[in-house]
């Protein structure tokens, strides 16, 4: 009689936090992605223990991005070896209502937990050190080259040593132009970037070498409809590398090389932006294809920031409206 209660309270306790069951346009993880408790506390020990560290992916059904991380990334075996010998990885996704642990013991649902960290673009993913804390935050999407670099530097624990940017630039070879593209509506140095009033800014940060800024003049900068929305914003662009003296828009005066460093940019092309005010207010720092990079620009320049926190609720309205009125959206676009 006492067995058979035992079993039976047994069978009653919750099991491992598992996905949810398959929706339209769910993405399948691989298989290797592990299924925990969600306590990040624990994966964060479990994986030291092995040499490991952990990796949160957060992302979400019907995202292109993610798709194209899954699908290509994850499908070349050099990539997909690289990252189950030195991670272990945990998948949440940031509408989703399972429980999860943070690392100083609070909890959250998935997506509560998805706005605490202020999550705007999927995928992102969180590489954690042996002690709990971010090592690297990727926001957005990394191209194979770039995201196989990432592995290698958190795989080989150089934050302390060196600035991720400072890795990327010197691993991730890629075939593009060896000069920067100018274009008309940048600003003209000297860079005062105290708004005054002014416009809202758009701050462009891009280096030589650079095959998505190439892309990005090439492709994003010959829309119409994406320059129409740049028109609204003064914009400047700096390399990463630039000695150039300036002021920013909180007024103070130093290299650009230093400012980029004090904003924390490791990726090229970059656009951060910037209200009246000159207080930062949303960031591009990961690939983007034009439809994202258009409804960024409208986030902005419409002040829908100021309204809807949430940058994927904003593109997901906007993508309906665009549907109700006939409109073909293609994501990737």
């Amino acid at each position: 009689m006492k067995l058979r209660i035992l079993l039976l309270l047994l069978l009653m306790l919750p099991g491992p936090a598992r996905a949810a069951e398959p929706r339209e346009h769910a993405i399948a993880l691989p298989s290797w992605f592990s299924e925990t408790f969600l306590d990040l506390r624990e994966d964060v020990r479990d994986a030291a223990k092995t040499g490991k560290r952990l990796m949160v992916y957060f992302g979400q059904d019907g995202c292109p991005y993610c798709k194209e991380l899954v699908q290509t990334h994850f499908s070349q075996k050099a990539i997909a070896d690289k990252t189950r010998a030195h991670f272990v990885a945990i998948a949440l996704n940031i509408w989703g209502d399972r429980e999860v642990t943070w690392t100083d013991g609070r909890k959250f649902s998935e997506k509560q937990l998805a706005a605490f960290l202020k999550v705007q673009f999927t995928p992102t993913l969180l590489f954690f050190d042996e002690k709990g804390d971010i090592a690297v935050r990727l926001n957005g999407y990394y191209p194979p080259h770039r995201f196989d670099a990432v592995l290698d530097y958190v795989a080989g624990r150089m934050e302390k040593r060196l600035s991720l940017a400072e890795h990327i630039k010197a691993a991730a070879k890629e075939s593009a132009s060896p000069t920067l593209h100018d274009q008309p509506f940048f600003l003209k140095p000297p860079h005062d970037l105290r708004r005054k009033g002014a416009k809202p800014l758009a701050v462009l940060f891009e280096t030589r070498y650079c095959a998505a800024c190439d892309e990005l003049h090439r492709e994003g900068f010959r829309r119409k409809d994406i320059l129409a929305l740049l028109a609204r914003f003064d914009v400047a662009r700096f390399a990463l590398s630039e000695r150039a003296a300036i002021v920013t828009p909180e007024a103070a005066r130093m290299a650009a090389e230093d400012w980029v460093r004090d904003l924390g940019i490791v990726y090229t092309p970059s656009l951060v932006f910037f209200d009246s005010g000159g207080k930062e207010v949303f960031r591009i720092e990961a690939y983007l294809r034009p439809f994202h990079l258009r409804s960024s620009l409208e986030y902005v320049a419409s002040g829908a920031y100021k309204r809807e926190p949430s940058f994927q609720r904003f593109i997901q309205a906007r993508a309906k409206e665009m549907r109700e009125r006939g409109e073909t959206i293609d994501l990737w676009r």
